[in-house]
Order: structure tokens, then sequence, then C-alpha cells
């Protein structure tokens, strides 16, 4: 893994291993599961094995938090994003003993957990009720269903830094019951990339902009993903059109070029937990 990350709200991504199982709409067409397969990488099922990695990986954020600490700032590492640290498969519990004496020797690094199993989290974790300053959870809600499933477990793990990711979004969600009383620290939002990526309806993130800008909540827009707006990119033109029960028509363009501003503006907002 390279010392900076391409992902947008992160400065750097670790793996404790690769490879995972499948459990919801959000996991269709994973990106991790399609890059495994392009390596030859038979990883991705409850039946296989995982791909474990070198000691060379596991110093990497011993090194970003040695030069956190000299530059006195505070650097994000998100973790996993070729696995789920909370699945239920034998041979990982080592592994994880490994991470979390990791997480505990990295203080200058706020490390983000995003895990599609949060149920599973507080038996797993060695900290009870005293988890560490520099762990954010977080769990993925791709539509209302699995905010509905996931959020009240997420919301009773004995740590104030909890946080949404809704990408792929691929419903409407209406999370103000946790943001009203700041159970969530930090909304993500973003649409799907890859080849076979699901349009989103465009409100349904303008909503939850618009929910997070209520309760002072920080929102950050990661991406439109393949599918964007037709009417927010006029120097392209779309490969693809959609726009049948869609408020507005939707083309498919590159990811880059369908970007991240969202109503002509990006938007970055972080917690200011994240602050240096």
């Amino acid at each position: 893994m390279g010392y900076r990350s391409a992902i947008e709200w992160t400065d750097h991504t670790f793996n404790p291993w690769w490879g995972c199982t499948k459990v919801s709409a959000a996991c269709d067409n994973c990106y991790a599961e399609a890059f495994s397969k392009r390596l030859g990488l038979n990883i991705w099922s409850h039946g296989t094995d995982r791909r474990f990695l070198s000691e060379a990986n596991w110093r990497l954020p011993l090194k970003w938090n040695q030069k956190a600490a000299q530059a006195g700032t505070k650097e994000r590492v998100f973790c996993a994003s070729m696995s789920d640290v909370f699945e239920w498969k034998r041979g990982l519990a080592q592994e994880r003993i490994k991470l979390w004496q990791l997480i505990e020797s990295t203080p200058s690094l706020i490390w983000l957990l995003l895990s599609k199993r949060p149920h599973l989290a507080k038996r797993m974790v060695p900290w009870r009720n005293d988890w560490p300053a520099n762990v954010w959870i977080g769990t993925t809600a791709e539509n209302q269903k699995w905010a509905d499933k996931r959020l009240p477990w997420l919301v009773d793990l004995p740590t104030r830094n909890r946080f949404v990711s809704c990408e792929p979004l691929l419903g409407q969600i209406q999370l103000e019951r946790w943001l009203v009383s700041a159970d969530i620290g930090w909304v993500i939002a973003g649409g799907e990339s890859g080849r076979s990526a699901r349009p989103t309806e465009p409100k349904w993130f303008y909503s939850l902009r618009d929910q997070c800008t209520t309760f002072d909540i920080p929102f950050h827009f990661k991406q439109w993903g393949n599918w964007a707006p037709v009417d927010s990119i006029v120097e392209h033109a779309p490969s693809q059109l959609v726009s049948d029960g869609l408020s507005q028509s939707m083309g498919r363009y590159p990811r880059k070029v369908s970007g991240r501003l969202l109503q002509g503006l990006e938007w970055n907002d972080v917690p200011d937990d994240f602050a240096t």
C-alpha cells in the first residue's frame, strides 16, 4: 500500500488481510472483490481462505504514526478497504489481536474502522467500556433497511466516536433520530463505480446533506461514481442515459468526469476531533 490513500476521506488505507463475504446489497458490485479477481485471488466467500499480508505491511502504520507525531498532526487511517475487521470467520482472531495492539501503539493516527457487521464488534474488541480515543467505528448504510438494522448496533457500542458511510447510496435514508442526539458524528455519502454501477437518485444525496447541516453533523460527499446528473456536466457527453423514475436525468461518465460537486459545491467536512 502507498503512503497516501486515493480515498478522499482518509489519509492512509491499511488492510490487516484481504477477503470477505458479501452480506447485503452494498456488496453486490464490490470493488475489492473485482480487484482481487483481476489478481487471480479466490478470497471472496465464506468458504475461501483470506490473504494475509507481510510484516512490512504491518510496519507501515508505525511509520505513519512517527511522521505524524513529529509533525504534531493527526492522520486518518481507513481500515479496511479489502476486508471487514469484524467478519466472523475462523483464522482471523490472531490477526485482530495484532490490529488492536497496532492501534494502541499509534496514538497519532485516527483509525476509521468501517464494517457492515457492527453487531459483532463488541465481542471482538478488547476495550470493553474504555475504547481508545483514536478509534472511530463506522458502519455502511446503503438504504433505510440497513440503516435501521446496523445503526442501533453501532450506537450501542461504548464509544463516542461513530460514523456512517452511505456508499453506495441505494435508497432514501432518514438519519435524524441518530443525528439529533449526536450518536453519529460524521456522515459520508457517495455513488457507485464500476462496470455494473447503479445510478443514485440525486435527491437522496441532497437529503442526507440537509439532514447533516440541520443537526450540525459533518457531511462528506465522496463522489457521484459513474453516474451523475447530466445537467451538471456540460463539457462531456454521457455514454448512457437513464431518466425513468428519477428526478433528474443521470448520465454514465468516467468517475473523474462525474466528480464530487453536489449542486455546485464540494462537501469535505470532517469532525473537529480530526483536527491537529
